[in-house]
């Protein structure tokens, strides 16, 4: 029985058998976590240097800082070894070139008559400003240690650069 999904099947039977990464410890052998973007040009890994198990990486639409990143935040920092948070949002992201939530509410809509006005997007067109103050929810939350170092900078899809943001 064929599937939409037998290309990443087979991929998958390619994968298992050059597989190397058993016995890889659960924690951030860097201990850094990195809150970025579901934008599948971003290669989180590979753009900072990193490899499997140095990180834990937590991808999200616009890599905001929402309850859930903070919740997985607090899980990493006390059982998985972060010590460290980047946040890395990138250019030309679709949720930073929208003036609201209800602009994406309405395009999905009339685009596809779907009604999304339940779901919390956290668009925002100022990307740097958003993420100054998601950088803020994560230095300020009660459950993460104060001393706790983050960053935040964008990525540039066109270059492959990350800018710092500064505070």
């Amino acid at each position: 029985m064929s599937t939409a999904f037998d290309d990443l099947l087979a991929a998958n039977e390619d994968y298992v058998r050059e597989f190397r990464l058993a016995g890889l410890a659960p924690i951030a052998a860097r201990g850094l976590a990195v809150v970025t973007c579901m934008d599948s040009r971003i290669e989180p890994l590979d753009m900072l240097g990193l490899k499997p198990g140095d990180a834990k990486i937590l991808r999200n639409a616009g890599a905001r800082v929402t309850d859930d990143t903070l919740r997985t935040l607090v899980l990493a920092v006390y059982l998985l070894g972060v010590d460290r948070v980047m946040v890395l949002p990138h250019t030309k992201c679709r949720m930073a070139s929208v003036s609201s939530d209800n602009e994406v509410h309405e395009i999905i809509a009339e685009e596809y008559g779907v009604d999304t006005r339940s779901l919390e997007f956290h668009t925002n067109n100022d990307q740097v400003g958003a993420l100054r103050h998601d950088l803020e929810r994560i230095r300020h939350h009660p459950l993460l240690p104060a001393d706790l170092p983050v960053i935040g900078a964008v990525y540039d899809v066109d270059t492959g650069r990350i800018s710092l943001v500064e505070e």
